[in-house]
């Protein structure tokens, strides 16, 4: 059996997933197996995964689209490998991904995932140097040395340093814990590491440009803002942390996930749920409440041009 397992969910992604496909093949640790799942794809994606012919790619596919995190676990329990990693569709491993995380957990049995840091790429595969520098200050990843992390539930919940597909784990720590959970379709991975952290497994931190994070329009819009709104707050509201400075920020950022939720909500003519979460997150902003429960009297078509003035005006 191989010692890794990659898992590569897809959806509808043709035109992207040959190279993320092709960033695995190309590795230079080579004792993988490549589980690539299919969460029902209406393009050619059964065209593209027929014409591969390396033994190590195995092809599950889904008849009818079964969800995100169902998708993703449906390749985790097909996983044969000591090791295990899932990444998206849309974005890629360097070539020594596989070589330089292998390496720290056969060397240090204790830990049970190793994280590392990742570029910025656009959709032509550019590396955006300045922003990958932004995202790593932004995460808590340039203040990170290497090694086993310290306080890792304020590490992977205050700052969010690790990215999971940036990150190779051991498959029995994820077996420990029931890996992503079924249903959540967002914010999955947050909910995987702060599990990880309260069962009190071990996180390693490779301070190291391993893996490549794309970055394009596909994934910004109204229709993609509400769904992860609505399960970033059922993620939130799932934990109460013992840590008053830990729980202190989970209320924060729940409150505040309430009321960007209502406002969206507004905003996609769901007006009557919109006002009743901006009621009730009202005290994180008074005035964005208030300026959100007013533009929910307008016309629908008015109101949409309302929150895009808004949004050039803060812009």
């Amino acid at each position: 059996m191989p010692k890794v397992s990659v898992c590569i969910p897809t959806y509808n992604r043709v035109e992207l997933l040959p190279q993320a496909i092709e960033s695995v093949l190309r590795q230079t640790y080579g004792d993988f197996e490549l589980l690539v799942c299919d969460d029902g794809s209406t393009d050619d994606t059964p065209e593209l995964m027929a014409k591969l012919s390396d033994p190590r790619v195995r092809y599950i596919r889904h008849d009818r689209n079964i969800g995100k995190s169902n998708n993703m676990r449906s390749g985790f329990e097909a996983a044969t490998g000591d090791y295990f990693i899932k990444f998206d569709d849309d974005d890629r491993l360097t070539s020594d991904f596989l070589k330089r995380t292998v390496a720290i957990l056969d060397k240090n049995l204790a830990v049970d995932f190793v994280g590392t840091d990742h570029w910025i790429i656009d959709i032509h595969n550019r590396r955006d140097r300045d922003r990958t520098q932004r995202n790593s200050r932004q995460w808590g990843r340039s203040e990170l040395g290497a090694g086993i992390v310290d306080d890792l539930l304020e590490v992977v919940f205050v700052k969010q340093s690790f990215q999971i597909g940036a990150t190779l784990f051991r498959r029995s720590a994820l077996e420990a814990v029931g890996f992503m959970l079924p249903g959540l379709q967002n914010c999955e991975d947050n909910d995987l590491f702060v599990r990880l952290a309260l069962a009190g497994k071990q996180g390693y931190y490779l301070p190291e440009l391993l893996m490549e994070y794309r970055v394009h329009a596909e994934q910004e819009g109204l229709n993609r803002a509400l769904p992860y709104l609505r399960d970033k707050l059922r993620y939130l509201e799932r934990y109460h942390f013992e840590a008053p400075p830990l729980e202190a920020v989970r209320k924060a950022r729940a409150i505040e996930t309430q009321l960007l939720l209502g406002l969206r909500e507004i905003e996609a003519g769901k007006t009557r749920e919109g006002r009743q979460h901006v009621w009730q997150a009202k005290a994180h902003s008074p005035a964005k409440a208030w300026l959100g429960l007013g533009l929910s009297f307008l016309p629908f078509n008015w109101r949409q041009m309302a929150f895009d003035r808004l949004r050039k005006w803060r812009n």
